[in-house]
This record gives C-alpha cells, sequence and structure tokens, in this order.
C-alpha cells in the first residue's frame, strides 16, 4: 500500500513551537515512521518554504517528502497559501507525472491540504481522508471572536461534504463534526494521536534541573507551546503574580522564535508591567528530542488554552510522570484525569489556574500520587495503535487489502 500525504501549509520537518509549526508536524513524520513498518510506503507533499531545499528528500527508504513549488519559497501568510493552492496543485499533478509513483489513499491534513486532496482524489480516482487538526468555526467559538475567516469555514463544509473519510483525535472532535458542519456520523472516525513512550518517560527530575540550571529554584512549572494567543499564556503569567515564593518558582516557557515574534515581544512585556521577570524565562523553540528534559524538570506541565484538538503535549508530560493543570476543553477534557493525573479547570480566571497550582505546588503527596499514575493513564496513545487503526480504514476505503494482509 501506498499513501500520499499533504501538507501544504507546513513542512514535517520544521521544528515544531515556532510559527504556525506544531503537533501536525509530530503527527504526520511519527505516523509515517509507524505506517513504514506495517510495510506501507509513504510520500509526503509539502509546500517550498525555502529556496535551498531539495526537491525530494529520503526520509527512510519507505517515506519520501517532496517539496513542491507554490509561491515565494518562504513563510508566507496562510491567505497567501489559500492563493497559491492552483499553483501548487499544477505542479503536484505534474510531479506524479513524472514520477510514477501510484498511490491507493490520498491523506490530507488541515482545510487548505484538503482542498487540494479533493481535486487529487478526482484526478487519480482513488479514496480520500481529511484530518483537519483543527476546526475554523472551533476556534473562532473559543476565542469569541471571528478569528478565522468564512472562506476557512466554507471549505472545511465543502471539504467534509464531498471527502470519503475524516478522521479524527477525539469523540469531541467528532461531535463537533457532525454539530456544527453536519458530517454523517459514519463518515467520521476517531482514532487517537500517540506520542513517542520510548523517548517520553520519567526520570530523575534533580538531574534535569541540573542539566537546565534550575537547581536553586523550590518549584519549576512548564509552559510548551507556540506563541499564539489561543494557547492561553497571558492567563498563566497572570496566574503567576498570585503564587507565593517570587524567589523559589521558575516558568519556563517553550516556543517560539526568541526575539523575533510579536506575540513573544507582548508577552515580554507583559511579564515587566505584571513584575514577575524574576519568575519567568522564556526559552524559545526546543528540539523535540530535547523536550524530556524540561518535562522531567517540571513540578506541574500547565497547558491553559483556549482549545485543543488533542493536547499533544498534556500526553507527553503525563508519559513523563509530570502532573498537569490545564482547560477543560478539546482532548485535554479526556487526557487529563481531573483529580487523578492533574486538574482540570473551566472558568478562564487567573485566580482559579493559581489555586490549583498552589494547592499542587504546595501538597508533596497529592503531587507524587498524580505524578505516580500519570504514566499509565496515557500508554493508550502510542503510535502504533493509532497507525493500525489508520490501517484498517484505508484498506476498508480502497477495498483492495484483505484485513489480514499488509
Amino acid at each position: 500500500m501506498r499513501i500520499a500525504e499533504i501538507s501544504v501549509h507546513s513542512c514535517p520537518q520544521r521544528s515544531p513551537g515556532t510559527g504556525d509549526v506544531g503537533g501536525m508536524n509530530l503527527y504526520i513524520l511519527a505516523l509515517a515512521n509507524e505506517m513504514n513498518k506495517l510495510g506501507v510506503q509513504v510520500d509526503i507533499f509539502a509546500r517550498r518554504h525555502d529556496p535551498d531545499e531539495p526537491e525530494i528528500i529520503n526520509i527512510n527508504e519507505r517515506t519520501r517528502l517532496i517539496h513542491i513549488n507554490a509561491g515565494e519559497a518562504k513563510d508566507i501568510s496562510k491567505t497567501e497559501i489559500y492563493n497559491c493552492l492552483p499553483e501548487f496543485q499544477a505542479n503536484l499533478t505534474a510531479f506524479l507525472q513524472r514520477d510514477g509513483a501510484k498511490y491507493d489513499i490520498i491523506r490530507s491534513h488541515y482545510w487548505t491540504s484538503g482542498l487540494v486532496g479533493e481535486q487529487l482524489k478526482k484526478e487519480l480516482g482513488i479514496p480520500h481522508v481529511v484530518t483537519f487538526h483543527t476546526l475554523g468555526a472551533v476556534k473562532n467559538r473559543a476565542s469569541g471572536i471571528a478569528e478565522e475567516p468564512e472562506l476557512r469555514i466554507q471549505s472545511e463544509k465543502e471539504i467534509v461534504a464531498s471527502v470519503d473519510c475524516i478522521v479524527t483525535s477525539t469523540q469531541e472532535g467528532k461531535n463537533n463534526l457532525v454539530q456544527l458542519y453536519q458530517s454523517p456520523p459514519e463518515k467520521v472516525r476517531v482514532i487517537p494521536a500517540g506520542v513517542d513512550l520510548d523517548l517520553f518517560h520519567p526520570s530523575d527530575r534533580e538531574e534535569a534541573r541540573r542539566e537546565l540550571d534550575l537547581e536553586e529554584y523550590r518549584r519549576v512549572l512548564l509552559f510548551a507551546g507556540r506563541l499564539q494567543p489561543f494557547k492561553g499564556l497571558e492567563l498563566l503569567l497572570h496566574a503567576m503574580t498570585y503564587l507565593p515564593n517570587h524567589g523559589t518558582t521558575r516558568l519556563l516557557v517553550v516556543g517560539g522564535n526568541a526575539g523575533k515574534s510579536d506575540e513573544l515581544k507582548k508577552m515580554n512585556s507583559l511579564v515587566n508591567e505584571l513584575g514577575i521577570s524574576s519568575m519567568v524565562g522564556f526559552v524559545g523553540a526546543v528540539e523535540h528530542d530535547k523536550m524530556p528534559t524540561f518535562y522531567n524538570a517540571a513540578d506541574i506541565c500547565v497547558v491553559p488554552s483556549y482549545h485543543e484538538s488533542f493536547g499533544m503535549v498534556a500526553v507527553e508530560a503525563l508519559a513523563s510522570g509530570t502532573p498537569v493543570v490545564a482547560s477543560r476543553v478539546g482532548g485535554l477534557a479526556a487526557i487529563v484525569k481531573d483529580g487523578e493525573t492533574g486538574y482540570l479547570f473551566d472558568e478562564r480566571s487567573p485566580e482559579l489556574l493559581a489555586t490549583y497550582l498552589c494547592l499542587l505546588m504546595r501538597e508533596n503527596e497529592i503531587r507524587e500520587s498524580m505524578a505516580g499514575a500519570a504514566r499509565q493513564s496515557v500508554l493508550k496513545y502510542n503510535w502504533s495503535s493509532t497507525a493500525n487503526g489508520l490501517l484498517r480504514v484505508y484498506r476498508e476505503l480502497s477495498g483492495k487489502f484483505p484485513a489480514d494482509v499488509q
């Protein structure tokens, strides 16, 4: 079996935590690797964002990353990416004609890729499976403003109406597709994403703190994610003003291009205004394989997002044995066991968030109990399960591969 994966707006080899690069990139690469183990070949098609990138990168013997020219080879806005879709489509078709590879399934990620996938489905006559990762209507509802354009929402509705199958990571994601986009329920499959459970596991906290020069702090909090408003960092910074022991508490903010993003400048200004500069350290983007040290150094991982389609940071933290305090939204509500592996909060109140943080910082027995239960609670989120679930869907849609044949 051979799969064509389309990721127009974000090349999966770019580091998560910067700009629009997040968990979707990890998802695509990790899943391709796991599919390879099942005998599946994967070609990933992404827009070229760097003129020095080769057209084809052989990630391994069964996975290729193929860069397609569409617009200027640099980071561009999502609106510009939409305007480049006809060029992407034409150059993708030309590549397929030259290359000669034959595919059984098209898998697209995000709405812009979904539009390309629907066109490619017509050209190749094969099934198309889409994963949106986030939905425009859900994002607007969570933020309370029309942050995402009507173009996106209408495009998502058109894709939902015509695509063969939609894969989402959570039951809430399925409910949103049915209720907000009128998707037939039978078209949506819930297949949870995974994390690398070999990479993320508990290790010595004191050693991790020595490695990060955090030995002087009694309590360490961690925020990991892109520096975008919907991630809720502003709420967490306000909550920090209610925490005691200003000289012994440290919040590490991992993500973003240090010194380059407007959101980072805004958050730095807020830290100074709130008088908590001694408590907060902006680390910048960190390579994924370095993240276990940060999770293990932290007493608590905080995920205060306004919405999360899955919640990969929360799973990685729990797999590392670190309790999580998170918003009760999206996949986070299913991942964090409230009162067992962390706390979930409903009201977006700095005082309420600070109350949970203070409780976990103060009560060693509760925190250690949660840490002990954390990893076991997320063992089901593994890439092998995700890949096998998807392979069953692909075989069903293609009709070419019996269930017991790879």
